[in-house]
């Protein structure tokens, strides 16, 4: 079995946790931007982070033959602070680099107006750099959040196909699916989705522009939960190649987009799918 994490904080995560990952199946993931749990000040802050991002953490990574990709942002919880404003001037450099494969977090905390006009400014970003974009959905009243969501993202002109709106549940994955967006989901041992409540949300709604993921970090949080919902899948009744599609083909293909995927020809095992496609670049 092969695991893409579409979305996985190893920042906050030991280096064990890339060798327990790689023995579970995960050959590749993708590390958003995000609030670290302490308030950042300056933007240099922020630079030191993404540029750990962009450099530690794929080495880190490659000692366990797992391919890291970044998406970088201004995250929705720290738009609220004047002093992290300047940020969004030094992302254009970052977006530019190898492996930043989209825009994100991007979103909702709280919906106030600091966070909707740091959300559409970097909706903006994602359309003039051609990347896709990662949005985050707020923890509280996220059905209106959502809603709010797409709404922005529909006003900002990107095509639907190259967002993903992410922490979904019962209560929002119509709303999204409806939309053209791309379905997100986050799995934890105590919030957000569990193994059995995703495995249900598959049947219901299918396996199309589904994106499942671990989102471990400092939280209590769990980087072997998208192994252990694809052994449930398989225990009720999908097949290798469901699960296949849920945690592989459906990453690359979202995060494909962006042209900045690299991944190794044996793991991206060519076929149709990938027949002629440029986005993926071999190893490095």
């Amino acid at each position: 079995m092969r695991i893409f994490d579409p979305h996985i904080h190893m920042t906050s995560r030991t280096t064990d946790d890339y060798e327990r990952m790689a023995a579970a199946g995960v050959r590749a993931l993708v590390e958003p931007a995000f609030w670290l749990g302490q308030p950042r000040t300056s933007v240099g802050s922020f630079t030191d982070y993404f540029d750990a991002l962009v450099g530690w953490e794929p080495f880190r990574a490659s000692q366990f033959g797992i391919r890291h990709h970044a998406t970088i942002a201004l995250n929705p919880k720290e738009a609220n602070d004047p002093r992290c404003a300047d940020v969004l001037e030094v992302l254009p450099r970052y977006l530019e680099k190898d492996r930043v494969v989209a825009v994100g977090e991007i979103g909702y905390d709280s919906m106030t107006a600091e966070e909707e006009t740091a959300f559409a400014a970097q909706l903006q970003l994602a359309i003039a750099h051609e990347l896709p974009a990662l949005v985050h959905t707020p923890h509280r009243d996220k059905a209106r959040g959502t809603e709010r969501s797409i709404k922005v993202v529909a006003e900002s002109g990107i095509e639907p196909g190259r967002v993903a709106i992410d922490h979904l549940n019962e209560v929002t994955v119509r709303t999204v699916k409806e939309s053209g967006c791309w379905a997100g989901f986050s799995i934890y041992p105590d919030t957000k989705m569990s193994p059995p409540r995703m495995v249900e949300i598959l049947k219901e709604f299918g396996t199309d522009r589904v994106l499942v993921n671990s989102a471990a970090d400092w939280g209590r949080s769990d980087p072997l939960l998208t192994r252990e919902t694809a052994d449930l899948m398989l225990a009720q009744g999908f097949t290798e190649d469901d699960v296949d599609l849920v945690f592989w083909r459906n990453p690359v293909e979202f995060y494909g987009q962006s042209g900045k995927l690299e991944l190794e020809d044996d793991q991206a095992e060519r076929g149709p799918l990938f027949e002629g496609n440029s986005i993926l670049r071999g190893g490095s």
